[in-house]
């Protein structure tokens, strides 16, 4: 199980902070919440089911090796740039239900610090 949004931190500034996610098939996340707005690129894609912080699941997303889904973060909701109907629960966890692992690279943007 994973406790952060990611499987570790790969690089870290003051303006991002980038992770890396592994997961095996049938492996879930812990139920964590994003509290940035961030973009993941698919290294190796796999189906993920996603759970909201009550363990519903939302439903099973197909990602394809190379894909790259930017999200907003909007009160308790992650918005799709782009596709603003599609929202998940900023706090969530997800599994992956593909039968091959899921590598992903996720990149959270820092809010700037004005004085």
């Amino acid at each position: 199980m994973l406790s952060e949004v990611g499987t570790k931190v790969v690089f870290e500034d003051d303006k991002i902070k980038v992770w890396e996610l592994n997961l095996e098939p049938g492996e879930r996340t812990a139920v964590h919440t994003h509290e940035m707005d961030y973009v993941f690129y698919v290294i190796d894609g796999s189906s993920l089911e996603i759970f909201d912080g009550d363990n519903q699941s939302i439903g099973t997303f197909e990602y394809k090796d190379g894909d790259v889904l930017p999200l907003r973060l909007e009160g308790g909701a992650l918005v799709v740039v782009g596709n603003e109907s599609l929202r998940v629960p900023a706090t969530h966890s997800a599994r992956n239900a593909g039968d091959t692992p899921y590598r992903e690279i996720l990149v959270e943007k820092k809010p700037v610090i004005t004085s």
